[in-house]
């Protein structure tokens, strides 16, 4: 990603290379650290102090330009960075003592990393003397997240922090975004030193290529125009990079359908007549079949992962392969690409525009009716939908529907990880960017909560929800203390079915209805005795009024669009809905692990059926 492109909303102050000079202060490390975070524009941070980091604590209460959270546990900060990250386009930061403190930030680090977000970790760490003796409280945390950060540095001089303060910064959003983990030896923030900015940068193998390469694009763009069934397969890089108004303007051009993955959505609006829908284990009929049935498949921004492509060596037998990534490790990993192209999805577009732009002035054009003639076939034949349950209780795709409907404008939402996600993913309409936030790669349950916060506090004008499961909101519910504390009024609607439901859904579907340990408390899913609310084990109202929330249950469909109402109406707290829904709801369509695409099921025991003229 482009320097301009990551700052699109907020620029984000970068240091200049070069010696520069600058007016020289005497301070500590510590003091060295929260002046450099200051420089490079970082206004919030997720954080929980502790022995090893607690110098940088004290300047931190006096600096006027960031503003520090107290969380309630690390995961917290972690994903409450992230959220940040992906409502704003700035990096999001955290913060957390040695040893557990940082070990609690692994779990949100690996999230970001599979999920290309811009965060910078810092860690205290044991006096640098002590590194290696199992001191207390020491855990090698750069050794730890090596695999799972884009970069690590270990600092043991006070005079290297700024340095390093600006390179992770810049590593962080640049290029194919990601976390990077700064862990400064407890000396270093206590040892006087000098400070100055901007500092020299010293990243002589750091160069991310942006501009594609022209012969690439032509070749991609006669690809394009020479195509009979050809699909845009648009991934979470094209939002990173800013690029989805170019992504509208080649979209409109070609008239090519497009299919935007669960990191995706948003990139290109639900709403535009070109939009088939999420492609995947769980996306649209439509979707699936589209990229199955294909000649071409243009990725943007998106890395063919297993829940996309179900069986690889049965995905999209059909089709020839353009690939455009800013991470050339990407292009090729899982399926070979006919054209390569590495390069910023900004610059890609804006020079795939112009070149089917060429195309068409010679006479290339392509003709893509006999192919829209199946792709609405199968829209209307095999549309998203839902039954209502028989007993009268909850419809959780209503609840999570009706949500979306009477949001206000702009409202961001942000996704446990489950049945609720999938649902959330189909049943809100995403028609612009930066509004659905969830955990693609890694499937985190406890994003939500602590990632909507971040998301409200970096976009406190927005309305925020976060759309939880109650296995879900179990994980990291403890964050609403931190949201009523600092003024961080998220709504949290839990969608409770009593159970792990996606993992009932597989015990359903493939071992014989054996719930084994996915039912959660004695609500729904338990013995029907048990249901009163008096004996709700956790009771979320009771809970959520405990942690200063605003906290309203709703069993009744005829009560849905009232407490969705009065939710949206509340904006001086957290407000938490306990959403009663039927427990046997399940998400369809589904292609089963390990199966290929074209073994997609409608609904269960509905397998499409595309007629056989179609594979020619």
């Amino acid at each position: 990603m482009t320097e301009q492109a990551t700052g699109a909303h907020h620029p984000q102050p970068r240091p200049r290379s070069g010696g520069q000079s600058a007016p020289v202060e005497h301070v500590t490390g510590a003091q060295s650290l929260i002046r450099s975070l200051e420089e490079v524009g970082a206004d919030t941070v997720f954080g929980i102090p502790g022995g090893a980091i607690l110098p940088a604590y004290d300047p931190l209460m006096d600096s006027t330009r960031v503003r520090h959270v107290l969380v309630r546990h690390e995961q917290g900060a972690g994903h409450a960075a992230t959220g940040y990250a992906q409502a704003t386009g700035r990096v999001g930061v955290c913060m957390a003592t040695s040893g557990p403190g940082a070990t609690n930030l692994v779990t949100p680090i690996a999230d970001a990393h599979m999920d290309s977000v811009p965060m910078v970790a810092i860690t205290g760490q044991v006096a640098s003397k002590a590194i290696g003796t199992d001191a207390f409280q020491e855990a090698d945390i750069v050794g730890i997240t090596m695999p799972i950060t884009k970069h690590n540095f270990l600092v043991t001089k006070a005079e290297d922090i700024p340095r390093v303060i600006a390179q992770a910064f810049h590593i962080a959003s640049t290029g194919r975004p990601g976390p990077v983990l700064v862990d400064i030896a407890k000396d270093a923030l206590q040892a006087k030193t000098t400070f100055s900015w901007p500092p020299t940068m010293d990243l002589p193998g750091y160069r991310p290529v942006t501009k594609p390469h022209a012969k690439q694009i032509r070749e991609a763009a006669k690809l394009i125009t020479a195509a009979r069934r050809p699909v845009l397969y648009v991934g979470g890089g094209v939002i990173k990079a800013r690029a989805t108004a170019e992504l509208k303007v080649l979209a409109e051009l070609t008239g090519a359908p497009v299919t935007t993955t669960l990191m995706g959505l948003g990139a290109f609006p639900d709403s535009h007549e070109l939009h088939v829908g999420m492609p995947g284990m769980h996306g649209s009929v439509t979707a699936v079949t589209a990229l199955q049935k294909a000649d071409l498949i243009v990725a943007l921004g998106a890395r063919f992962d297993d829940r996309v492509t179900g069986k690889l060596d049965s995905f999209a037998p059909y089709a020839k392969i353009v690939h455009a990534d800013i991470d050339p490790a990407e292009i090729g990993k899982n399926r070979a690409a006919d054209v390569p192209i590495v390069g910023d999805a900004r610059e890609v577009l804006a020079d795939l525009i112009q070149a089917v732009q060429r195309e068409h002035a010679e006479g290339n054009r392509g003709d893509y009716s006999a192919w829209w003639k199946d792709l609405n076939r199968w829209r209307e034949t095999y549309p998203l939908g839902y039954d209502q349950p028989g007993d009268g209780s909850l419809s959780p795709q209503q609840v999570i529907e009706r949500i979306g409907q009477l949001a206000p404008e702009g409202t961001v939402f942000a996704a446990g990880v489950g049945q609720h996600q999938m649902w959330a993913a189909h049943f809100i309409q995403y028609d612009k960017p930066a509004t659905w936030l969830n955990s693609g790669g890694a499937g985190t349950m406890g994003y939500a909560v602590p990632a909507a916060m971040g998301a409200k506090a970096g976009a406190p004008d927005r309305a925020v929800w976060a759309i939880d499961g109650d296995g879900c909101f179990q994980m990291t519910n403890q964050e609403l203390t931190t949201c009523a504390l600092n003024n961080i009024p998220i709504k949290v609607a839990i969608i409770n079915n009593g159970a792990l439901g996606m993992v009932r859904q597989w015990q359903t579907l493939f071992y014989n209805q054996r719930y084994s340990n996915t039912v959660l408390h004695s609500g729904p899913g338990a013995d029907a005795g048990e249901k009163s609310a008096g004996t709700r084990v956790p009771d979320f109202v009771k809970l959520s009024e405990a942690m200063g929330c605003y906290a309203i249950r709703c069993e009744d469909p005829a009560d849905l669009d009232k407490v969705i109402e009065e939710a949206n109406s509340i904006n001086d707290r957290p407000v938490v809905v306990d959403f009663i829904v039927h427990e046997d709801a399940m998400v369809w369509p589904m292609v089963a692990a390990g199966t290929s695409n074209d073994e997609i099921m409608a609904a269960r025991d509905v397998r499409p059926d595309f007629g056989d003229n179609e594979d020619d």
